[in-house]
């Protein structure tokens, strides 16, 4: 109990300090080129606040979609060792229908053309 107290003070103490430094530290030293936008020693042309597209979200999700069914589908291979084979076939005919309809509706939509 003791040594729980102790090393959950001692952490607290730490992280308060590292905090409080890392909150000071750069405010000793300000200069304009520190305050920019860029670090680098130019001017910026434009903003450097511009706003994503919508559409780099959209396709971004639709990767991670994908990946994530990748990563589900893959210990199919092993599953052919199961004695329940078409229940695990079966789900996993399931989980590829439901992401190609997925797929499919963006298509028509129009989901995944870049142009606005």
């Amino acid at each position: 109990m003791i040594n729980m107290i102790l090393s959950l003070t001692i952490n607290i103490l730490l992280a308060s300090v590292l905090v409080t430094v890392a909150f000071w530290l750069p405010q000793i030293n300000i200069y304009s080129e520190k305050i920019g936008p860029y670090e680098c020693g130019f001017d910026p042309i434009e903003s450097a606040r511009l706003p994503f597209s919508m559409k780099f979200f959209l396709i971004a999700i639709t990767f991670l979609l994908f990946d994530l069914e990748i990563a589900l589908l893959l210990p199919l291979p092993w599953a052919s060792q199961t004695n329940k084979l078409m229940t695990v076939l079966a789900v996993a005919l399931l989980l590829i229908l439901i992401l190609s309809l997925g797929l499919a509706y963006e298509w028509t939509q129009k989901g995944l053309e870049w142009e606005e």
